[in-house]
């Protein structure tokens, strides 16, 4: 696009190479690395060589012939993109044959195109015409008139990108993107000759096919054969804006492209270094939900929840917010309120949250979602490593042997980090799945798990100690790491526990349902990159073989790197897995380098964030301990107020207190607990029991049914600040649209703070990060300024680290000093199988939809998942009578729900799954109350279940039925009130 600035595209990817080589193009002298393209040379030199099958994102194919170049010395006209610069080399790029040749390809290219090109929707935007202009085609002599491509129907089946066959140049970009970038293999190229075309699938409609509408194609298309519809509906876009997106923990970096303050489409962004150009549905495409129907855009109060709302000036919301909250502590004392930050806010807003609670409030009762999802990594990995953040960069997967996967499905939860691990997983890294469930990972036509560890849910603990034992037990250990790293004392005392028999793959086989050999093969696989024996898994596996048989050997101690999820943390022992992870790292070596280390997937795009700027109600930003009166006293300092000393309420504290009548106000910010927390009918009874709500949000959620005071929220659009994602990666967010409710989160609780009377003022979220810059030690080195010209930073980042921070941690020395070896004893957890509830219930997400769904599901991306369905492995479903899609009751010790069943194998029998994407599912209806023995993080992947055939709804999704339609009656009588008003 001439007139948007783009990124510099080489043609072919860098190749990194100590040695260089001096060679000569169009009489200029070029140094560049060894293996470098010619046509890369030539671009580093300023030289553009004519392209259309080549990118910089994609490995070189050499089909177009556009490329090509004259070599002295050599007969024939090399492709530039596939010849590699020599030392001596005398190139020539622009020659009259050279020409004569470009022309008489693009004569070709042309004569079998549309004759559309002046009214194309990518005029302007398309590499077609601009190679056309650049070979001085003007006229084209003949044209093929038998059938062909020329007549083929547009195919747009798919919400977001329309795909029109007759404009297809048979580059094979897209194909190339599908394989080498998403690893989807979703494309492929039908016919031959004139009759070429790409087609999706066995030449399916897109939506239809194995497409995962992760957008590679239509990045890579270089004619209008793939696009966007917006850009078809809108035009092309005249700036663009530098942002991150607001969805998984990935923290991909976008272009926001725009016309005026409209969104025409996001695209990757290529220097985002956490995704390196890639995207996934979400970020790519499911981001009309900003701008929906249904966003509230003017404050709202009311008495009681039964009244109307109505709305109100922005002063009259605050003033009022701040009366009720002044009077609850008046009457009920000064620990009766609180607060809740986001993970899908920034760094700066959630900040101010937790200040404002401290400061204002004068408590520490403050909380955040990651108390529901990641509080156990926070403290297994503090207690074992001293910090409580992952390890590595997602690019260090690159480097690992082999991976270990424990309770995640990236290719669905954390797509584009997924991508990159299965291109790893391609080129020969070994896989070991521990799962329950059978995810994408385990077995597909292109990746396939050396060992898939399908274990009962709730026996962690015991899988990852039997994985210890037999690293222990057969000297797998790398003595020399744990001798110079690792605190001697705790090191022995742990090997001593995870040696005992009760610990052996043996004992504890039949606890976690995986064979005994599976375990042994796995822990070699993991210590020593050889399955050692192994007779496969138990799923009948070969150790050490994948689907198309092959496996790079490994030779020495391999690079290990675990990555792990909810499945980990979301448990009764989530903190003691943590642990145990932390434990078989070290013990094995595996921290401190590159492809290897301790990588949790945290679930939103601010998780790593919001507990870093202090969300927790026991720990200031920088986790430094609310007790501390030295930390304490310089933001004392720093606020101009005094701070409680004491740690304040955990949110499940909140709940059971607001039950026993002591907690009356809430301010919650961007989440959703009635529908994202467990046993959903305690916390609309807590929230039922409270005095004061208020709501800060996008939409009326479920928790805004409950609330006293609604703020309109801004979305990741609408807003400047920061994100950090699962690398410790802060990256910026920039304003691309004014607020729809005419603030920024920031800015609305400044307002709110100020009207409890404490002192905020800021211009700019720039001047909130200087603030945590000079109050955390971690991010002293931190400000927009430098992210800005960086790209990114990474935190730690300050004096002590490089000026972009510190990529992999724990190189020299754990943050901790010495690493610390934890006992983890494996303890059953209460949520047993039993005659009455005989199937355990795990929960999880999908591709196409994002935690509670307030976003996708205002977007197309309903059109992939439009309802929570419960998988179920088809022996439980014949013993129940279930076929599939009928209507089933799931119903546990905690509550009812009814779902439609969908039979799969993917499952294992006795186990049953769910997403808890749509509120009327009532997914968190059933689980219970059991959580973390440390951090009170809810186990939502235990939860014993009856499963049975039903004719109606359950009494629960009745009643939230009623509920839904009463409060959004009250909401259409305010804004009927205020139309008629107007």
């Amino acid at each position: 696009m001439p007139h948007l600035p783009q990124d510099m595209d080489y043609g072919t990817p860098r190749r990194e190479s100590a040695e260089r080589v001096t060679l000569e193009i169009d009489g200029a002298p070029v140094s560049v690395p060894a293996g470098t393209s010619l046509m890369r040379a030539a671009a580093e030199a300023g030289i553009k060589v004519p392209k259309l099958c080549a990118t910089d994102s994609l490995e070189p194919f050499g089909s177009c012939r556009l490329c090509l170049v004259e070599i002295e010395g050599r007969r024939g006209f090399p492709a530039s993109c596939t010849t590699p610069a020599e030392a001596g080399m005398k190139v020539r790029t622009q020659t009259p044959r050279l020409q004569e040749l470009r022309k008489g390809v693009m004569e070709l290219y042309i004569s079998d195109h549309p004759l559309d090109c002046l009214t194309c929707s990518a005029n302007g935007d398309c590499e077609l015409q601009e190679m056309a202009g650049v070979t001085g085609l003007r006229a084209v002599r003949y044209g093929f008139d038998g059938a062909n491509h020329l007549g083929a129907a547009k195919d747009e089946s798919n919400p977001y990108f329309a795909y029109d066959p007759s404009k297809c140049i048979v580059c094979n970009r897209c194909v190339r993107a599908c394989e080498e970038t998403q690893g989807t293999f979703a494309l492929t190229i039908g016919g031959r000759g004139f009759e070429s075309r790409v087609s999706a699938g066995m030449d399916e409609p897109f939506l239809d096919s194995e497409c995962v509408s992760c957008g590679a194609c239509v990045q890579a298309c270089p004619t209008a054969t793939l696009q966007e519809k917006t850009v078809i509906e809108l035009g092309l876009p005249e700036h663009s804006v530098i942002t991150t997106c607001a969805y998984c923990g990935v923290g991909c970096g976008f272009k926001a492209e725009m016309k005026g303050s409209q969104v025409v489409r996001m695209v990757p962004w290529k220097d985002g270094k956490a995704n390196d150009g890639h995207s996934c549905v979400k970020g790519r495409f499911a981001w009309g939900y900003a701008t929906h129907k249904d966003r509230i855009t003017k404050p709202m109060i009311r008495a009681k929840i039964t009244d109307p709302w109505r709305e109100v000036s922005w002063d009259e919301a605050i003033a009022y917010a701040a009366g009720q909250f002044r009077r609850i502590q008046a009457e009920y004392g000064r620990e009766a309120v609180g607060g809740i930050t986001s993970s899908r806010c920034t760094n700066e807003e959630t900040y101010l949250v937790q200040k404002l609670v401290r400061g204002a409030f004068g408590n520490n009762n403050v909380d955040t979602c990651a108390r529901v999802c990641h509080s156990p990594t926070g403290y297994g990995l503090g207690q074992t490593y001293g910090t409580s953040a992952g390890t590595q960069t997602f690019k260090s997967v690159e480097k690992a042997d082999v991976i270990m996967v424990i309770g995640a499905n990236p290719t669905d939860g954390h797509p584009v980090f997924g991508s990159r691990m299965k291109k790893r997983l391609r080129q020969g890294a070994r896989l070991i799945v521990i799962d329950p469930r059978s995810i994408d990972l385990v077995k597909s036509p292109h990746v396939r798990a050396d060992f898939h560890l399908k274990l009962r849910p709730g026996t962690n603990v015991a899988v990852i100690n039997a994985l210890a034992h037999v690293v222990v037990t057969e000297g797998l250990e790398d003595a020399a790491f744990v001798a110079g790293r690792c605190d001697a004392q705790s090191y022995r005392e742990w090997r001593e526990f995870v040696a005992r028999p009760e610990n052996s793959p043996e004992a504890m086989a039949p606890v976690c349902g995986v064979p005994a050999e599976t375990l042994r093969a796995a822990a070699r696989l993991y210590a020593t990159g050889s399955a050692g024996g192994g007779s496969g898994d138990a799923e009948g596996h070969g150790a050490g073989e994948t689907g198309d048989g092959r496996r790079t050997p490994i030779s020495g101690r391999p690079n290990a790197a675990i990555y792990y999820g909810l499945g980990v943390t979301e448990h009764a022992q989530g903190a003691t897995m943590v642990m145990g992870i932390a434990n078989l790292a070290m013990a094995t070596g595996n921290v401190g380098r590159e492809g290897v280390g301790v990588n949790p997937l945290r679930g939103q795009n601010n998780v790593q964030g919001s507990c870093d700027m202090g969300s927790f109600p026991h720990e200031l930003p920088g986790y430094r301990h609310i007790s501390d009166s030295t930390v304490r006293g310089e933001f004392e300092a720093a606020w101009g107020v005094r701070l409680d000393p004491e740690p304040g309420l955990r949110l499940p504290n909140m709940f059971d207190a607001a039950i026993a009548g002591s907690f009356k106000g809430l301010y919650c910010e961007g989440e959703d607990v009635v529908q994202s927390d467990p046993d959903t009918q305690h916390v609309a009874a807590a929230l039922m029991a409270m005095e004061c709500i208020v709501v800060q949000d996008l939409f009326l959620n479920e928790t805004a049914k409950y609330a006293h005071v609604f703020l309109p929220g801004s979305s990741f659009l609408e807003k400047d600040g920061t994100f950090t994602n699962a690398e410790r990666r802060i990256s910026r967010v920039a304003r691309v649209m004014p607020p729809l409710g005419g603030h920024a989160d920031w800015e609305i609780t400044v307002k709110l703070a100020q009207a409890l009377g404490m002192q905020m003022d800021y211009r700019h979220p720039g001047e909130i990060m200087d603030e945590i810059a000079a109050l955390t030690p971690t991010f002293r080195g931190v400000s927009f300024e430098k992210i800005e010209r960086l790209g990114s930073v990474q935190w730690p980042c300050n004096g002590d680290t490089p000026e972009g921070g510190q990529e992999t941690m724990h190189v020299d020395a754990f943050v901790r000093g010495k690493g610390r070896f934890i006992i983890t004893k494996y303890v059953p957890t209460d949520e047993k199988v039993t005659q009455r509830f005989p199937l355990l219930l795990t929960t999880g997400r999908i591709l196409s939809q994002y935690n509670v769904g307030a976003q996708t599901r205002r977007t197309a991306n309903n059109v992939w998942h439009g309802e929570d369905r419960l998988e179920i492995h088809p022996h439980d479903a014949e013993d129940r009578g279930i076929e599939d899609g009928d209507w089933v009751g799931i119903e546990s010790r905690a509550g009812q729900t009814v779902l439609r069943a969908r039979i799969t194998e993917r499952m294992q029998p006795g186990v049953v799954y769910t997403t808890f994407h749509f509120p009327e599912s009532g997914a968190n209806v059933i689980t219970t109350d059991s959580s973390d023995w440390a951090t009170n993080c809810p186990e939502y992947k235990v939860t014993a279940v009856q499963v049975l055939p039903v004719a109606q709804p359950s009494a629960w999704q009745q009643e939230f039925s009623r509920f839904a339609r009463v409060q959004q009656d009250l909401l259409e009588r305010a804004r009927g009130a205020e139309a008629s008003a107007d």
